[in-house]
């Protein structure tokens, strides 16, 4: 496995691509140009763009100069870059964001390589939910935000520690869960602060969950950031969490199959859960290694009640399955009837809505930032397994062949992703 140095070594450089065997899926996709009198540094040519903040999906070239996006307009000449990708056959989208990973790195036994994992799989900006809180945040800053080419944000938990430990029960003692830490070191870190975070699982709190709650929504009330709250076999009903959340405030984990989730025990989603929608709650997956249930999805689809923005929380507990990464994460929708522009949308647009990056993402408006994923749409039959075991049937699955992350191209080297 690459490090995460011999990794930031595959980028775009004074018009060399990449100079090795780039493998299976990428090995077609770059050329290079001649041109005397170049205006754009890179150009990713006879793609079909899939944007859907701006309702863009047609066939259409993209130009990028000095780490931004220059253009984006059919038949962009070849002579007109230093550098061409050919994207033929493939979609090209706004940079993916994974809205729920762990990626504080060599803290505790569950976090993983963003670099290795979000960024190599064709998401340029990943959110760290609750790695850590207060206690961690400045070591994660240095050690993991800055050091790494993937754009990362982070929640804060409520808890000082949050899950660096992987510890069970860490919020049975109340005063680790300390408001008024967690706000100063959210104020100090911000903007790579955009949230805080709260995990109300009944081994995570025992009987305390909705004093957690209380505590994490005043941090965020005083922070004015969003509150991420993490559910899954709570102590409390559900009800009685949800309808304690504001306007702007996530729940993780919607489609999990444990407890206390968003359906009745009629398999009809709760009245609270829609009013929560109604009064601007968002719902996010989190696909992670046990909440994601492939009935529970169905069952809200079919009662038109979409996730709000898909996430993988990636973690060492599921990178080798069953998520994988956000792209099979994604995947999973289309046997379930979402069409690429519906999963596109929830990796890409969407999650900017919900949290304050600081800088427009999600988009390849001309001036914003060069984050681009090159996707390939495989066609064939696919089995899909969700944290139960149970399986679904595709048509097609999403496989990233190439990342553009500020202008600088980073190529899927991961052969293990080629037949899984």
């Amino acid at each position: 496995m690459l490090t995460r140095r011999q990794f930031s070594k595959l980028i775009m450089g004074s018009g060399i691509l990449y100079s090795g065997n780039m493998g299976r899926v990428s090995a077609t996709l770059v050329s290079p140009a001649q041109s005397v009198s170049p205006d754009c540094d890179l150009l990713i040519k006879g793609g079909t763009v899939f944007d859907p903040g701006q309702n863009q999906h047609t066939a259409l070239d993209v130009a990028v100069k000095n780490g931004k996006i220059l253009e984006v307009s059919p038949d962009i000449p070849v002579a007109r870059a230093r550098s061409v990708i050919s994207a033929k056959g493939k979609i090209v989208t706004p940079g993916l964001i994974d809205a729920h990973v762990h990626v504080f790195e060599g803290m505790g036994p569950i976090p993983v390589n963003a670099d290795l994992y979000c960024l190599e799989r064709g998401v340029t900006t990943a959110v760290d939910t609750g790695s850590t809180g207060y206690a961690g945040i400045a070591a994660f800053k240095k050690y993991v935000i800055r050091p790494s080419a993937t754009r990362i944000y982070a929640l804060l938990d409520i808890n000082g520690f949050g899950v660096m430990m992987g510890l069970a029960g860490e919020y049975g003692n109340l005063d680790w869960v300390n408001p008024q830490s967690t706000v100063r070191a959210a104020e100090e870190n911000k903007p790579d602060v955009v949230g805080i975070k709260c995990r109300l699982s009944k081994e995570t709190t025992g009987p305390n969950d909705l004093e957690v709650l209380k505590r994490a929504l005043e941090a965020a009330e005083a922070t004015h950031l969003p509150l991420m709250v993490h559910i899954g076999d709570s102590y409390s009903p559900l009800r009685e969490i949800i309808s304690r959340m504001r306007k702007g405030d996530v729940l993780t984990h919607c489609f999990n199959g444990r407890p206390n989730g968003i359906l009745d025990a009629n398999r009809k989603l709760l009245p609270e859960v829609l009013q929560a929608r109604q009064q601007g709650v968002f719902f996010n997956l989190g696909h992670g290694s046990n909440s994601f249930d492939f009935d529970v999805a169905e069952e809200c689809i079919q009662q038109n009640f979409l996730p709000d923005t898909i996430s993988s929380d990636l973690a060492t507990t599921s990178i080798n399955g069953p998520t994988f990464d956000l792209i099979t994460t994604v995947s999973k929708f289309l046997p379930l009837g979402l069409n690429l522009d519906q999963v596109i949308e929830r990796v890409t647009v969407k999650p900017t809505r919900v949290f304050n990056f600081g800088v427009e993402l999600g988009s390849l408006r001309p001036g914003t930032d060069a984050d681009i994923s090159i996707i390939e749409v495989r066609e064939g039959t696919f089995v899909f397994a969700d944290t139960d075991g149970k399986k679904r049937m595709g048509r097609q699955k999403l496989q990233s062949a190439a990342t553009i992350r500020g202008g600088r191209l980073y190529v899927n080297r991961s052969e293990d992703l080629v037949n899984r």
